[in-house]
């Protein structure tokens, strides 16, 4: 995000501007491009430790889980879970355990640069979404899965990511979006213009793009969600002040059929144990996209 570039109309980077941005780009790069890194987390108890390669070599890790106490039987439902920015695999955990029990197989994943996942000097939102489908197509290839009844559950930018995977892969069953932002050039506009004069915030966005190496039309929510033709449960806490709820409801605007919004009231950008208290509505929409069985064991 250093250096120059020309370009016709009001985006032509002038030498005072291209110094200013070479002045902001490297705090920006470290805190919108670079994730931050946590400690590692002991696996749960039962979990399968999963190593994959990532779309530019990287290990990509994992954990599969499963409710032992149901037969393994059939080939059944499952789910991946994508975190949001400077997360893991770790801090899914609620959603996986309300995946399990509401009947499917669950593979929680660290994107690059999170988690146990190998460190990457950049990331973005189809950075995740590459590793989304490095995940999906493992996850298809398992004996114990059903290919055409995997569900994708993001949260955040995580959740962007799984719309951007189900609108080029019809296969995918159905998308379960936490906290999901409609559109990556107005969230990172009012990132940018905490650092940048108003007037340098545009040419900005184009070094962002170029470094993100695709347009932000080609992979915003509110575009990709268009494209699916699977349901897609959209969840938004009403007092996340991170991503607006207002986008949820321009998402679901622009969703397939079938899909639904649910708002749920006490929570913030980071609740994402949340599922539980919207458990009824979750289920049916498993039940009737995937054939998961919640509660007591039923074959399907």
């Amino acid at each position: 995000m250093t250096g120059s570039c020309a370009s016709s109309g009001p985006d032509v980077v002038t030498a005072p501007k291209a110094g200013l941005l070479a002045t902001a780009a490297r705090p920006l790069r470290r805190r919108y491009g670079r994730p931050p890194r946590r400690p590692p987390t002991e696996p749960p108890a039962g979990a399968r430790d999963v190593m994959l390669v990532g779309a530019r070599g990287e290990t990509i890790r994992g954990w599969l889980l499963a409710d032992s106490s149901r037969p393994s039987g059939a080939p059944g439902p499952a789910a991946l879970v994508m975190h949001g920015w400077g997360a893991s695999a770790a801090d899914m955990l609620p959603v996986a355990q309300t995946l399990l029990d509401s009947g499917l197989r669950v593979l929680l994943l660290d994107a690059g640069g999170h988690g146990r996942s190998d460190d990457v000097e950049f990331s973005s939102m189809p950075a995740f979404a590459d590793d989304v489908q490095v995940g999906l197509d493992w996850l298809r290839g398992q004996s114990e899965v059903d290919p055409t009844r995997v569900v994708l559950v993001g949260h955040s930018v995580g959740a962007g990511a799984c719309l951007l995977v189900a609108s080029r892969d019809s296969a995918v069953a159905a998308v379960i979006c936490l906290a999901s932002m409609a559109h990556p050039r107005d969230f990172m506009s009012k990132a940018l213009r905490a650092h940048l004069p108003a007037p340098l915030v545009s040419t900005a966005l184009r070094f962002v793009e170029r470094a993100i190496g695709h347009r932000f039309d080609s992979f915003a929510p509110i575009n990709t969600i268009g494209r699916i033709r699977v349901p897609v449960l959209l969840l938004h806490g009403a007092r996340d002040h991170t991503i607006p709820v207002a986008d949820a409801h321009a998402l679901h605007r622009n969703a397939p059929p079938g899909s639904s919004l649910l708002v749920i009231d006490d929570a913030d950008h980071t609740t994402v144990e949340a599922l539980d208290q919207v458990l009824p509505a979750l289920r049916k929409f498993l039940r009737e996209a995937a054939g998961a069985t919640g509660g007591t064991y039923a074959p399907t």
